[in-house]
């Protein structure tokens, strides 16, 4: 039997819901019936520090840490936090990121600038990229805190989960008030085109 291992890697700042969408990636797997991982590194303050979270799918999975290098897409909720970590995606890797740029505190006390070369970095290394503004598709789809689930229907694309697992992910992981916005924003997401190059 193939036991081929999905790695799928979420990236972003505190306070982007980058650990929901992680628990509704792990389980839209669980529930299509595959082994699922998942473990989260948090930066220095709950909201503001780095959050790194990992998920790995398959018949059957071991360890819930991506191996450096190993990554198959990397999901990033912010543009820096993205491009700090390529180095944890393989080569021919996917990543999809959200169009938003959010000023470490080095660039809010002046001591340095966002740098402008961010998307072309990530562009040059992963060919297969996918930038979109999760927060006007949020929008639209009723709140923008759903970002998290724009972008985690635009990878929901590139994965061979049948969608009607991920909304019952949604449902099940979600608070009620908010599950048909959500709905909403993921189908968004999952309607951008993101064709391989």
């Amino acid at each position: 039997m193939n036991n081929r291992i999905t790695n799928i890697l979420l990236v972003g700042v505190g306070g982007q819901g980058i650990l929901l969408a992680a628990e509704i990636l792990s389980e839209a797997v669980l529930l299509a019936g595959f082994d699922v991982k998942k473990s989260e590194i948090h930066g220095m303050s709950q909201r503001g520090g780095c959050v790194v979270s990992h998920v790995r799918y398959g018949a059957e999975v071991f360890s819930p840490t991506v191996p450096e290098g190993e990554g198959d897409i990397l999901f990033g909720f912010e543009l820096m936090e993205t491009c700090r970590s390529l180095p944890l995606l393989k080569k021919g890797g996917a990543v999809v990121a959200n169009d938003l740029r959010i000023a470490p505190p080095s660039v809010l006390m002046g001591q340095e600038a966002y740098p402008e070369w961010v998307t072309e970095r990530i562009r040059e290394r992963f060919p297969d990229f996918l930038l979109l503004d999760g927060q006007k598709l949020a929008g639209e789809a009723g709140n923008v805190r759903a970002a998290n689930t724009v972008l985690l229907g635009a990878v929901s694309r590139r994965l061979d989960i049948d969608e009607q697992y991920w909304l019952q992910a949604i449902e099940k992981m979600v608070p009620k008030k908010a599950v048909e916005v959500n709905k909403k924003a993921f189908l968004l997401g999952r309607s951008v085109d993101w064709s391989k190059p």
